[in-house]
């Protein structure tokens, strides 16, 4: 709201319409308005976790739920089967073994060995028993040979030997890494299947008021109903039937949208719940004024459903985002935390609803004891802010710098002084130096 200030010692003629004023202080508070829409300070969606049936429900459309509260349950017999099947996976994966067979080729070298050195042994002692000669020297010769040929094949077979299990050992290594990774995954599938089942037992994810279906609009189960209920008589039952429910005497039991025994599909929106303790205002604030906009700042509101009331608000955040306006200019996203309201007769505004229009004025400046004079009394001239000073009954063009801007009175940091006496009004009918009475 703006102040206006109060001016002395004016006069005038009904002749000339010019009206003169005493420059004195006062308050000027320069506002901008801005249009919104009311926000609840938080709105949650609840899908179906898993395709089955609605087992219980155990709250109505509109009711007002606590955080953490059953809601329904969904009989989900794929989703049991799902995690039965996880877990029995990941038994498998625990139980199978990762040791390859080991290398016995040790074995078989020891056995080669005690051979060869029986028929090295063998071989000497017939050498031994033959005369000196070149046939002994002969036989000599093939058995040194043919020991630094086996020699030479031993050491070869000890290497390849050495190669395959030291092959075995980082094959072994790796089937490991293998089997702790399909562990792993087994057990990420059990949780992952496990948490499924556990939403079945679907809980209010925060406080508030809780709507069947998306926000806005109707739920698979809530579009079911409505063509139920626009079906002859004679058909509804069959209809539900094909549904999920039984129809007759034993229908499904309804509230609202949903109900005991219809079916929910994997995905399916099934209500929502709206926090509406702490309601918010988002506003446009177009690109002209938004650098005057702070967070803390003060605004008044009104609301287009609440025409006589006036609600308190406070700027939170102002967006960095540049969106188009419905004027189709640039504007940026303001929000506000939104208080209680009065209406013209004082008394107690009602509460909003999300979704309502708004208009806010975001007090932007609060001059106060300042030098004012009205917003009639300014004008432009050669691109600056000028008024009509009297003096010695003369008008005389005064520039000035303005401060705050109010709707009706203006605030003025330099160029005038309390006490001198100025145009108010007609200052398109003045020119310089023409006499004022």
């Amino acid at each position: 709201m703006v102040l206006l200030i109060v001016l002395t010692g004016c006069g005038g003629t009904a002749d000339t319409g010019i009206t003169t004023g005493v420059v004195t202080k006062g308050t000027v508070s320069e506002t901008v308005e801005a249009p919104g829409t009311v926000a609840a300070k938080a709105v949650v969606t609840v899908s179906s976790p898993a395709s089955g049936t609605i087992k219980t429900l155990s709250v109505a459309d509109g009711a007002r739920v606590r955080k953490g509260q059953t809601l329904l349950v969904i009989d989900s017999p794929s989703a049991q089967r799902a995690l039965k099947d996880a877990k029995s996976a990941a038994s498998d994966a625990s139980s199978s073994g990762t040791n390859l067979p080991s290398n016995n080729i040790n074995a078989a070298v020891a056995q080669a060995d005690g051979t060869a050195e029986q028929a090295f042994a063998a071989a000497q002692v017939a050498i031994d028993v033959l005369p000196a000669g070149p046939a002994k020297t002969q036989a000599q010769v093939a058995l040194a040979q043919a020991k630094a040929q086996y020699a030479t094949t031993r050491a070869q077979v000890t290497s390849t030997n050495a190669s395959v299990n030291s092959a075995i050992r980082s094959l072994e290594a790796a089937v490991g890494q293998l089997a702790s990774v399909q562990q792993s995954q087994a057990d990420t599938a059990v949780r992952s299947a496990q948490r499924t089942v556990d939403a079945l037992t679907v809980k209010a994810p925060i406080a508030g008021i809780l709507t069947f279906g998306a926000s806005g609009g109707s739920s698979a189960g809530g579009d079911a109903s409505g063509l139920l209920s626009q079906l002859p008589s004679s058909l509804q039952g069959t209809a539900s039937s094909l549904l999920g429910g039984t129809g007759g005497a034993n229908a499904p039991s309804s509230s609202g949208g949903l109900a005991k025994g219809l079916p929910a599909s994997s995905g399916q929106t099934l209500l929502t719940v709206t926090d509406v303790a702490g309601l918010s205002l988002s506003v446009q604030v177009d690109e002209t004024d938004v650098l005057l906009v702070k967070p803390g700042i003060e605004a008044d509101v009104q609301l287009d459903a609440v025409p006589d009331g006036v609600y308190a608000a406070k700027v939170t955040s102002v967006g960095v985002t540049p969106t188009t306006s419905s004027r189709g200019g640039v504007s940026y996203i303001v929000r506000l935390s939104l208080g209680a309201g009065r209406t013209a007769d004082d008394e107690v505004a009602p509460r909003p609803l999300p979704g309502m229009s708004a208009v806010a004025q975001l007090k932007v400046r609060n001059d106060k004891n300042v030098i004012a004079v009205p917003a009639s009394a300014v004008f432009r001239s050669d691109g600056t802010d000028a008024v009509w000073l009297v003096a010695d009954g003369k008008a005389v063009k005064r520039p000035v710098k303005l401060g705050a801007q109010g709707a009706d009175t203006i605030g003025v940091r330099a160029g005038l002084a309390v006490g001198d006496s100025i145009v108010v009004r007609g200052a398109d009918r003045v020119r310089e130096g023409q006499a004022i009475p």
